[in-house]
């Protein structure tokens, strides 16, 4: 236990790959698996996909194509069922760096562009009582 850690309930994390740096997202142990907000989903050839993904309410976006994982019905927490796509990609969080998988969603009207489930967290201790404790946003 004392190898994994500690993080709050809100973090700045960073998806690498897609050169997305310091987003802010919700750490949600109630919620299976990781969940990212996007728009204008496009299928592409070869099982690929592009996709706008909002970094701010600014609506700044970063146009990302993306190799599909997956396409499967989740659970939201108010108990609808819809389909959503899946990808890959590498999530950081302070010094932590691991393959994630996330689907696609619209939480355009949630306060938290990202949601980080139970699959990616693993390596980690969370404080409910913090958030931020690897560090505000600069």
């Amino acid at each position: 236990m004392n190898d994994k850690q500690v993080i709050g309930w809100r973090e700045y994390i960073d998806l690498p790959e897609w050169g997305i740096m310091r987003l802010k997202a919700k750490i949600d142990t109630g919620a299976k698996s990781c969940s990212l907000h996007v728009e204008n989903v496009q299928e592409l050839e070869d099982n690929n996909i592009s996709f706008d993904v909002v970094l701010g309410k600014d609506k700044n976006v970063k146009r990302i194509v993306a190799k599909v994982v997956r396409r499967g019905r989740v659970k939201s927490s108010i108990g609808m069922r819809t389909h959503r796509w899946f990808v890959q990609t590498k999530l950081k969080i302070g010094s932590v760096e691991k393959m994630i998988k996330l689907n696609l969603s619209d939480r355009g009207e949630m306060n938290f562009r990202m949601l980080i489930g139970r699959t990616a967290l693993d390596d980690f201790l969370i404080d409910v009582s913090h958030g931020y404790l690897l560090g505000k946003k600069k």
